[in-house]
Order: C-alpha cells, then sequence, then structure tokens
C-alpha cells in the first residue's frame, strides 16, 4: 500500500477542451496519464488536486470521473480547483458518484480521510493572483475556515495537507495557510496548479518544518508522486 498525489490532469473527454494543443509535453497526456499510473496498485491510493476535469457540470465531466474510476489504478481522493467548475456539494457529487459505479471516487472537501494512521487533509487554498478580485476576501476566508476544519478533524494525527494552490510562490507567501500547517504539525504539503515556465518558480523542500511538493501533472511527468510507502 502506498500514497500518491498529482494535480492538474485536465481531461476533457466529455469537452471539446484538450491540453495537446498548448505543447510543452502535453501532447497525448491521456495515455500518459494511463502510462504514469502503471506503478499504483489497485490497494494504493491517489489524492488528485484539483483542476481535473473540463466539463462545466457533473454530467458534462461524467466521461471524465469514468477514466479516472476506472482507467487509473488506485482509491481517489478528489480535490477542487480553480478550473472545476462542476464542483458542487458534496451530497450532490457523492450521489452523482454512486448513481454512475464511480466507487473509487471520494471527495476531499471539509473533511479528512485516512491512510493507515495518517490523516489526509486539504482544500483549494488560495493564489495571489486572486488578491483584490470581487469578493476574493470572502472566498479567501472560506478557504481557511475549510483547511482547518480539515485539519481539525485529524486530531492527534500525523498530517499530510493537499492543496491545488500553492502557499508559497517565488517570494510570496500565503502566511495565513502557511501558519495553520505549521499550528497543526503537518509533515507534508502537495500542491499544483503551476504549468510550464512558472514550474522553475514553484517552492519544494524543507520550510518552516513542512515538505512542500509541486505534484502538478506536468511537473511530475504525468506519473503520480510517491508520498509515503
Amino acid at each position: 500500500m502506498a500514497l500518491y498525489a498529482i494535480g492538474d490532469t485536465h481531461l476533457s473527454l466529455g469537452a471539446d477542451k484538450p491540453m495537446d494543443v498548448f505543447g510543452g509535453g502535453w501532447e497525448g497526456y491521456v495515455d500518459k496519464l494511463r502510462e504514469g499510473f502503471a506503478p499504483v496498485g489497485s490497494t494504493d491510493t491517489v489524492v488528485l488536486c484539483g483542476d481535473l476535469s473540463w466539463g462545466m457540470s457533473l454530467e458534462e465531466a461524467r466521461e471524465d470521473f469514468a477514466f479516472l474510476n476506472s482507467e487509473l489504478p488506485g482509491e481517489k481522493w478528489l480535490l477542487k480547483g480553480n478550473h472545476d467548475y462542476w464542483w458542487n456539494t458534496a451530497a450532490k457529487m457523492n450521489a452523482f458518484f454512486q448513481a454512475n459505479g464511480f466507487d473509487r471516487l471520494h471527495i476531499l472537501h471539509n473533511n479528512c480521510a485516512l491512510y493507515g494512521e495518517t490523516a489526509l487533509c486539504g482544500t483549494r487554498g488560495w493564489f495571489f493572483e486572486e488578491n483584490g478580485t470581487p469578493h476574493w476576501e470572502k472566498v479567501f476566508n472560506r478557504e481557511l475556515i475549510r483547511l482547518e476544519a480539515s485539519l481539525k478533524a485529524a486530531g492527534e494525527r500525523e498530517k499530510v495537507c493537499f492543496l491545488h494552490y500553492p502557499p508559497l510562490y517565488r517570494s510570496y507567501r500565503c502566511q495565513e495557510i502557511i501558519e495553520l500547517l505549521e499550528r497543526y504539525g503537518v509533515k507534508i504539503c502537495c500542491y499544483g496548479h503551476l504549468h510550464g515556465p512558472s514550474h522553475r518558480l514553484a517552492v519544494e523542500g524543507a520550510q518552516g518544518g513542512v515538505d512542500y511538493h509541486l505534484v502538478a501533472a506536468d511537473f511530475v511527468g504525468f506519473r503520480p508522486k510517491k508520498i509515503l510507502e
């Protein structure tokens, strides 16, 4: 049993917005994901760190969910990204998954999941580019509440946190999120969102007791990154 993480699959099997047109390694990315998941076993766990499907609704994203559920191995925990317009209430998403037989897809939102004795926590997070946009403060505060609710749900367990937005980027620090990670003793934090030229600006490695990892699909070569055995 192993724990993996990958973000930004940007699937478009039921919508006309494939990523191949962007180049930069995205050509044939669906096949690359199939190949990249080869080391993942059926009993392994994979956290998907947002921007999973271009579908505008659950129905439009159905083919993408079918791909994630049945063509890629492992139990998958899904996190919201800034392009996941299909995202809905947890109750509606879980009902949709159940109705369609997507039994290997689970929602990580205002809760935590268990990987052995380790708690998997997370939320979408926040990014400095959003500052100053309408209602940004309200949305930001809501993300802080969601992250803390997830961390609190973990109790005294060892915690691994997953975000879509990077809490660290160039000289930018989302101090409020970083403080939550450090206060609750998070050991590892994985995030996505950064693509192409932005990869070189990512922060990885130990910072303030937290080990940060960028797991955007094009950064990790469309191969989920192993986080824990």
